[in-house]
């Protein structure tokens, strides 16, 4: 641990069932956990920097908290993570040059055995609108996938920034989108 860079940011999840969810992280993670018990499990991850960390309690796994997400440094990271990510079977969602939480983005989403859902995106530049799709009433639909798709190939890309006729925004600041 002396080349690891402090401060990490550290994350604990209920989960229903700890082998799955293990089998999910070590695909989703590119690495195996760092530590499995009965009933535990820890990854802990350099890039990015986080320690993760899944306790079987299937009675306190919480639905609809939100997601968790991950930043990459470039479009041609997400790709190749992206590429990983579909050759394995997890990418649930894929999102190119979309307009969510205010940014430009591309991203793809990936859902874990519980139902978490992982975005890992690539920041464009700041926007004055969301995409349209997140125009619903219920602003907990924004920066979620609207579907969970069991194959990768039906995968298909959200609305293009060229596409979009309607800049108005669906969310109002500090309503709880994003």
């Amino acid at each position: 641990m002396e080349n690891t860079k402090f401060p990490r940011m550290h994350v604990s999840l209920y989960v229903s069932d700890i082998a799955s969810t293990v089998n999910f992280y070590t695909t989703f993670f590119g690495q195996p956990a760092s530590k499995v018990k009965k009933g535990y499990a820890k990854y802990e991850l350099e890039n990015p920097g986080l320690i993760i960390s899944f306790v079987e309690n299937a009675e306190r796994v919480a639905q609809n908290f939100g997601h968790l997400g991950i930043q990459v440094g470039s479009k041609e990271e997400m790709e190749a993570k992206l590429e990983v990510a579909k050759a394995q079977g997890i990418v649930s969602l894929e999102e190119i040059g979309t307009a969510c939480c205010y940014a430009v983005q591309d991203k793809f989403w990936a859902t874990d055995p519980d139902g978490i859902q992982w975005e890992v995106y690539y920041f464009h530049e700041d926007v004055e609108f969301n995409d349209p799709q997140y125009s619903l009433e219920d602003t907990a639909a924004c920066c979620t996938p609207e579907t969970e798709l069991k194959d990768a190939s039906q995968v298909k890309p959200r609305v293009k920034l060229s596409e979009l006729e309607d800049s108005s925004s669906c969310c109002e600041p500090e309503s709880g989108c994003c």
